[in-house]
Order: structure tokens, then C-alpha cells, then sequence
């Protein structure tokens, strides 16, 4: 069995004397940080570059890594941190909602953005302003009295409608949850940025319905918003329920109407604004008046005296 003298480090009168005898060779020494090699330099290899990214992925993998201050792009560059397939499966997810799917537990996956809510948001408001124009053309187009004109004004109210919907909405619905949950522990709630992008993307619906709004025909235009305001409403209840649901029943039901009904207003409104299908009664004659009637143009006939 070997002593503890034998498993000790000794020196080597062999090498001593070839230190001696060529000065000039090349040694390796164990407790330098870097590496040597090369008889007529040193190669050292410095690895705080490789500390450093090591440093940082750990950061991002623990959630850790702290942004800029708002003033700074990498700040806002966060919130639009996603690609085409996210945006997609997310645009899936609130055109087929699923009965116990929450859309942030099950789409967002706590990577909420703004890409996606903005551009449909901007979607929706030319959708509506081109196909509200379009669809009064195609109800008056057989009455050769009738000159088109472009609604351009259409655009600007669209725009104000539904962002200051698309905003103010979720901040209210927030407000009011993150004030609940200060009154009752048991409350759970989201983030302001994962409420918007909810909201966001429900209104996705919309854009295909307001296309085929287009068609004049008054009853398939009011199936159309009862399918969208299921769709797209159910995407808000299945997602704000159970955030709800251990407040007090009253409390409970009340946040979900009211959030329902405001849903609602948004599509019955766009539909009552923006398109206006014309019903005509009577024979043509020099002395007609149109006067609105809820959302169809009523043609008056009268008679000269």
C-alpha cells in the first residue's frame, strides 16, 4: 500500500536540469489563470466574455433581467417581444375559445404584447370604416338620385371608438380587480399589459364580421353580431371569471355584465353607425324626404299639394 510521502507532489531533478540546459522551452504553469503555449510567447485565453453571457442567460431564464427606464426603446421593445406563430396561436385561441381555457393561462403564457392588440385594433378600425362606405354604395346603388361620396371622417371615428375601447376598458377592468384584490386576499388577478392584450385579441373577430357586413341583408348582419359578440364575449368570461368568482356573488355577476354589455355596445355600435342599409317604401316622386328610423333610412313619398 502506497505511504502519504508517495502521494505527494515532488520535484524532479530531470526537469531542473532541462530548465538548466535550454532556458528557452516552453512551460505550462498550473496556477496561472491563463493558458501558455509557444516557445517565443504566451497565448492567453480570458474568459469574462463567456462569465458574462453565462451571467446573462441565467437572468433571462429567471425572469430577472431588468429592462430600461420608459424613456428607452428596450423598454417598449419588451412588449412586442413575439413572433408570427405566438401571434397566431393567440389569434386561434380567441376565435375558438374552449369551455375551462383561460386565454391567459392557456395563449399568453406570461409573455403578454402589444403586437398583436395593435395591429388588429388598426385592422378593425379600416375594416369598418372602408366596409361601412362600401355597404351604403351597395344599399344605394339602385337609386339614380343617389351620388357617392367618401366618408373619409368614418376612419377618425372608428380610430377614437375602439382604441379608447381597447385601452380604457381594460384600465377600468384592472383598476377594479387590482382594488377587489386589496379588499378580498382570496381575489385573483392579471396584469395591466395581459388585460389589454385579452381585450386586443378578442376584437379579432370583428374584422371578418365588419367585411361581412358589406352584404345588405339586414337580418344576416344582426346573426353576424350575435356569432361575434358569443365569440369574442366568451373569450372575456372564460378568462376574467375565474378571477371573479370568489368575490361575492353579486360582485361576481355584475363585473361580468358589465363587461359582457360593453362588448356588446362596441359591435351594436359599429353596426348602427357605420352601416346603414336603406329600405324604400312607396313610388319615386319629386317630393321625397329621408328621415332615419333606428338604423334603416325610411323614403317618405309625399305628395304636392
Amino acid at each position: 500500500m502506497a505511504s502519504p510521502d508517495d502521494l505527494q507532489f515532488q520535484e524532479f531533478e530531470e526537469a531542473a536540469d532541462l530548465l538548466s540546459s535550454n532556458p528557452g522551452a516552453a512551460t505550462l504553469s498550473i496556477s496561472s489563470p491563463s493558458v501558455a503555449a509557444a516557445s517565443s510567447g504566451e497565448v492567453k485565453v480570458d474568459l469574462s466574455d463567456d462569465e458574462d453571457n453565462q451571467q446573462e442567460s441565467s437572468e433571462l431564464l429567471a425572469g430577472e433581467k431588468q429592462t430600461g427606464g420608459f424613456w428607452t426603446f428596450e423598454y417598449y421593445q419588451s412588449f412586442f417581444n413575439v413572433d408570427t406563430v405566438q401571434v397566431l396561436d393567440r389569434i386561434k385561441g380567441s376565435v375558438m375559445p374552449l369551455p375551462g381555457r383561460n386565454f391567459v393561462k392557456h395563449n399568453i403564457r406570461s409573455n403578454p404584447d402589444l403586437y398583436g392588440p395593435f395591429w388588429i385594433c388598426v385592422t378593425l378600425v379600416f375594416s369598418v370604416a372602408i366596409s361601412g362606405n362600401l355597404s351604403t354604395f351597395l344599399s344605394e346603388m339602385g337609386d339614380t338620385d343617389y351620388h357617392y361620396r367618401p366618408e373619409f371622417h368614418r376612419v377618425s371615428i372608428a380610430a377614437v371608438a375602439v382604441f379608447l375601447y381597447a385601452w380604457l376598458v381594460p384600465l377600468g377592468v384592472w383598476g377594479f380587480l387590482t382594488w377587489r384584490q386589496s379588499v378580498e386576499r382570496q381575489i385573483s388577478g392579471y396584469t395591466f399589459l395581459e388585460t389589454v392584450c385579452v381585450y386586443g385579441y378578442s376584437l379579432f373577430i370583428y374584422i371578418p364580421t365588419s367585411i361581412l357586413w358589406t352584404i345588405p341583408l339586414y337580418w344576416l348582419q344582426w346573426l353576424l353580431i350575435v356569432i361575434a359578440m358569443v365569440i369574442s364575449g366568451s373569450v372575456l368570461v372564460l378568462t376574467f371569471w375565474p378571477a371573479v368568482r370568489d368575490d361575492t356573488k353579486l360582485t361576481a355577476f355584475t363585473t361580468m355584465a358589465v363587461i359582457v354589455s360593453l362588448h356588446a355596445l362596441l359591435a351594436v355600435g359599429c353596426k348602427l353607425y357605420f352601416f346603414q342599409t336603406a329600405t324604400y317604401t312607396g313610388s319615386s316622386h319629386s317630393g321625397q324626404q329621408i328621415t332615419p328610423a333606428s338604423n334603416h333610412t325610411a323614403l317618405n313619398v309625399g305628395k304636392h299639394q
